[in-house]
């Protein structure tokens, strides 16, 4: 299984310094391990609704990133659509999510800042199945999985 470290470090880079700790980091490998299966799917398995390897719908994660209460949140989500040179709309950036590894990163990652509670320190792997799930709302979430994919993230990280 191939990880796309780079993509997502590209993506933190995008971001200002508070959202690119490692605690960001583990989470950001461990949801996109979870939601694509170890890395296989950018387009939801059976032509789903969801695109990215953090599996984001038109509108769910990309609608709510875009239209968040958060300021911040939406303006750095325009920051990064300019620097990837993806036009502000929701039907051209879920589509770009299947093949930009680094816009689908940093959208997963303003998808976690605008959580209002703080990223699980590093080892929390029971708070990071909490706010994976709170965040995601998985449809069918898969917890036996969770533990080895954050502990590999983890383990990726240090």
């Amino acid at each position: 299984m191939s990880y796309p470290i780079k993509a997502i470090n590209e993506a933190l880079a995008l971001l200002p310094p508070k959202m690119t700790t490692r605690a960001a980091l583990v989470q950001l490998i461990a949801i996109g391990a979870q939601e694509s299966e170890d890395w296989q799917y950018r387009r939801q398995k059976g032509n789903g609704p969801a695109r990215g390897f953090w599996q984001f719908e038109k509108n769910g994660g990309v609608k709510g990133v875009m239209e968040h209460p958060s300021k911040t949140v939406r303006e750095l989500a325009q920051q990064v659509c300019k620097a990837r040179n993806c036009p502000w709309d929701r039907e051209t950036i879920w589509g770009n999510l299947e093949h930009d590894d680094v816009l689908a990163a940093a959208f997963a990652r303003l998808n976690l800042y605008g959580d209002p509670h703080a990223l699980p320190k590093v080892g929390e792997c029971d708070a990071a199945w909490d706010l994976y799930v709170r965040v995601w709302r998985p449809g069918k979430p898969h917890p036996k999985e969770w533990t080895a994919r954050y502990s590999l993230a983890v383990d990726l990280t240090a």
